[in-house]
């Protein structure tokens, strides 16, 4: 059930799925189509699609405002998985699965640096080549991923090899997805 708002604000949005940024003004109508991982996707109907809002500027949708925080991780200490975990939190804004779920993340490579800090590289790639939100969806991850401590730099590199299929889709994401 998509929920009904009125934006009490000008807000930052991404268009989806050109990736385009723009502002939406006070005043519009818009209907809350997800909110997972700290964004909200929203149809706005006066600018004719869908739009990517992040969770920092959820006072503007009358929602209290949420910022990314490091992901609660049973174990604590192994940083691949908290990593991983981390990354379970970016969401496709047109898809209610994570992007490790859905298959996207390809490669997740953590490096001690001399100084003890740690890098994560990532390689990733989407469900679509013609996708404008690769950068938007990259972006977030990078973020989260630098949230965790310890690490000091992110590199998120968008990918298309091997070419994305629905097989990847891990059994999870499909069951989310009601697909066998």
């Amino acid at each position: 059930m998509m929920e009904r708002v009125e934006l009490t604000r000008d807000v930052d949005a991404v268009e989806i799925p050109a990736g385009q940024a723009l502002v939406l003004e006070k005043g519009t109508n818009a209907f809350i189509t997800q909110s997972l991982g700290g964004t909200y996707t929203l149809h706005v109907p006066a600018y004719g699609g869908l739009f990517r809002i992040n969770g920092k500027d959820a006072d503007a949708l009358g929602k209290e405002v949420t910022t990314a925080s490091a992901a609660q991780v049973e174990g604590g200490g192994n940083i691949e998985h908290q990593a991983r975990e981390q990354l379970k939190t970016c969401y496709d804004p047109e898809i209610p699965v994570n992007i490790v779920d859905l298959g996207l993340v390809y490669d997740l490579r953590i490096t001690s640096e001399p100084d003890g800090a740690i890098r994560v590289d990532v390689k990733m790639t989407l469900t679509a080549r013609g996708c404008g939100m690769g950068g938007s969806i990259a972006a977030d991850a990078r973020q989260k991923l630098l949230m965790l401590p310890g690490v000091s730099a992110a590199d998120v590199q968008i990918v298309w090899d091997p070419p994305w299929t629905p097989q990847m889709i891990s059994p999870e994401g499909k069951e989310r997805l009601g697909i066998a």
